[in-house]
């Protein structure tokens, strides 16, 4: 039977360019969707860009134009990025759209009818020079637990603490720089509590990964919140409904903008919108996200759907972060790859498709670029295995029988057998275990590239009466290739449309793997595809370096892990004199140890060995970002004057050096080849 499926990725924030993070969830989306389409589902991808918030009006305004200019030129950088990779959305869409604007009031409604919506006063943080309320994240000062400084508004990442802004000693604005003042304004609220007996049942009803489930049940052990909505202006988004001044808080337009990027689908293409949202018929609706944002889609998403009378997801598709070389991308070592740079030094987008496809295993673990092991890989499996089968034989089939294949092929166990894996190659396909997928794959490839060598054509050519033989080897090696092609398809579009038109065939879909070519007559064989260069990756590698800007504490976001990629400007009350700086004693320390804090949600414990007599205890908020494991050895920085820090887990003498930036998480300093522990930072 048919399926009819609606497919999202996550909306991608309008403040940045497309990175690699972004391209593991739009490829492992893509390649999803093109095997349901590939099996003649009816299935439809939509997405589009995030674009309410601070931090969009904030960089409108300092680029001196309007947000509406900066998002719509944004969204042409994004959709240029994807189409690169060969992501096809059948809508991609934005956020601040009229169909959106009208799924966005029409749930709210719907919402406050059902009695789900609160108002009452809070008391929030406002910068009188800015003459804005403060988000969370543009309030910085000290812990009011630790008494680490630099901390935002939220939560300690010394620490580990949780706490309101107003909790925070000597607060000072991330915009201006200046002390803000408390403003009490009203609120409106989304009664998260009182949907937690249906979200309880909802994540554990299969929705979702087993993983991911669990830990659901750590924030349903902590008690559900209310959510609060709503945003003071001035603020780049909707305005609420009867509600002058006060607008849409972005994480509530951001998921319906999946409706109404499919609203704005249906309409162009006249299909059905309310079969895909209202509750009652047959068909799916798949997420496909990043583990950063589990609390978003898994919690406020079905709540707000289920109490709006719309159908909830039939499945939450959650994957891990990407890592360049074993750590998180880093601008200043230039692996925070952006697309666009991947694409500028003429790296084939199908290298990577091919590459992250083999790590996917449909579970929330991280996926490392290895760049040596995909340098490797590629040139061994597309080149030195799949395309070679074709190389070798398609010459012969050209040059001796007009280009037209055996009229009729010999009974051979090893076609069969290539035929007979089509059903559980699509199953690991329709679980996302697309790295079984691809090893199953090449396991065929090799057998493929085994008959090849066993039958020698090239030798056969050479020997008189051995034509009919080489004619079927020939043949039945490009069969395999065109087998091997539809298996990889959802994989390498762009390569298989090749070899489409190189074997003068319609577009390859699944049943096509139950008959072969016989007597059918093909086109010259055309290279296919080359080597990765070592010089590629050291050209894109230098280009991301070269963009690497030094991060800033004042680098505020709302959104959780699309933290703003400019900077705000500060006053000069911001500054702090060479004097002051010069007593600040940074050291080179390498990590003797690094062990997880039992207790600590963000804590890891490092021992640092910065040449003196006895190494330095520190507690570094950077568990998100890094398996201690992974850490001992490395060298790193530290400030080794910081006055001890007692803490509830116990003495911290010192903090090492940490950046964030526009990706997600945080980027332990590393200093170059040669420097030794103990060595002063000038």
């Amino acid at each position: 039977m048919t399926r009819n499926i609606l497919v999202t990725s996550a909306l991608p924030y309008a403040n940045g360019s497309i990175h690699l993070g972004h391209m593991i969830e739009h490829i492992q989306t893509d390649i999803w969707v093109r095997f349901q389409k590939m099996q003649g589902n009816q299935c439809y991808y939509v997405c589009a860009d995030d674009t309410h918030g601070t931090p969009i009006m904030l960089r409108a305004q300092s680029e001196g134009i309007s947000p509406e200019a900066l998002i719509s030129r944004v969204h042409e950088e994004h959709l240029r990025d994807f189409r690169g990779f060969h992501i096809a959305h059948d809508c991609y869409h934005s956020t601040h759209a009229d169909e959106n604007r009208a799924m966005v009031r029409d749930v709210y409604l719907k919402l406050r009818d059902a009695g789900l919506i609160e108002s009452h006063t809070i008391e929030q943080y406002y910068d009188a020079s800015k003459s804005m309320f403060l988000p969370d994240r543009f309030i910085k000062g000290q812990c009011p637990r630790c008494g680490a400084a630099d901390q935002y508004g939220d939560n300690c990442e010394a620490c580990g603490a949780t706490y309101s802004p107003t909790d925070l000693i000597n607060p000072v604005s991330a915009l201006s720089g200046t002390p803000p003042v408390r403003k009490a304004s009203e609120h409106y609220f989304f009664k998260l509590a009182d949907c937690a007996d249906f979200l309880q049942q909802w994540t554990r009803s299969g929705t979702l990964q087993k993983e991911a489930a669990n830990k659901l049940d750590e924030w349903f052990g902590a008690g559900l919140q209310n959510w609060d909505i709503s945003r003071d202006a001035p603020y780049f988004g909707f305005e609420i409904p009867d509600a002058p001044g006060k607008f849409f808080y972005v994480w509530l337009d951001a998921p319906v903008g999946y409706m109404g990027s499919s609203l704005k689908l249906a309409r162009e293409q006249g299909l059905d919108f309310d079969a895909w949202w209202n509750p009652g018929h047959d068909t799916e609706l798949h997420h496909f996200i990043g583990k950063d944002i589990l609390y978003f889609h898994a919690l406020f998403w079905p709540a707000m759907l289920h109490s709006a009378n719309y159908r909830t997801p039939t499945r939450l598709h959650v994957h891990g972060f990407v890592t360049v070389n074993g750590a998180k991308m880093s601008k200043s070592r230039g692996t925070f790859i952006t697309a666009g740079s991947y694409l500028d030094n003429k790296l084939n987008p199908e290298w990577l498709r091919y590459y992250f496809a083999g790590k996917i295993n449909g579970s929330m673990e991280d996926i490392d670029l290895n760049l040596s092991d995909f340098t490797a890989r590629v040139n061994s499996d597309l080149v030195g295995k799949f395309v070679n089968i074709a190389s070798r034989t398609a010459g012969f089939i050209s040059k001796r029988f007009n280009g037209q294949l055996s009229g009729q092929l010999p009974d051979l166990d090893l076609l069969n057998d290539v035929q007979q894996a089509a059903d559980s190659i699509a199953e690991h396909y329709e679980n996302l275990d697309y790295g079984r997928a691809v090893r199953d794959i090449m396991h065929l490839a090799d057998l493929a590239n085994q008959y090849v060598n066993d039958r020698k054509p090239w030798d056969m050519a050479r020997q008189e009466g051995q034509e009919s033989a080489l004619h079927d080897v020939c043949s039945i090696s490009l069969n395999l290739f065109r087998l091997l092609t539809l298996y990889l398809k959802p994989i390498l579009p762009a390569l298989a449309e090749q070899v489409e038109y190189f074997l003068d065939i319609p577009p390859l879909h699944w049943q096509d793997a139950h008959h072969l070519l016989t007597g059918h007559t093909i086109r010259p064989y055309q290279h296919l595809m080359t080597r990765v260069e070592q010089s590629q990756i050291d050209a894109m590698l230098a280009a991301n370096a070269s963009q690497a800007q030094p991060t800033t504490p004042l680098q505020p976001s709302e959104k959780t892990m699309q933290k703003a990629s400019d900077t705000p400007a500060t006053d000069n009350n911001a500054f702090i004199s060479i004097d002051d700086f010069t007593k600040i004693d940074l050291r080179i320390a390498r990590i003797a140890n690094a062990e997880h804090v039992e207790g600590a949600e963000k804590l890891i414990r490092l021992t640092l060995d910065i040449g003196e007599d006895r190494p330095r205890n520190v507690f570094a908020g950077i568990k998100s970002a890094y398996d201690p494991a992974n850490l001992i050895g490395r060298l790193t920085v530290m400030v080794a004057n910081l006055a001890p820090r007692k803490m509830k887990f116990g003495l911290s003498e010192g903090m090492v050096l940490a950046a964030s930036g526009e990706g997600p998480g945080l980027f332990i300093l590393s200093p170059d080849t040669g420097a030794q522990p103990g060595m002063r930072v000038k």
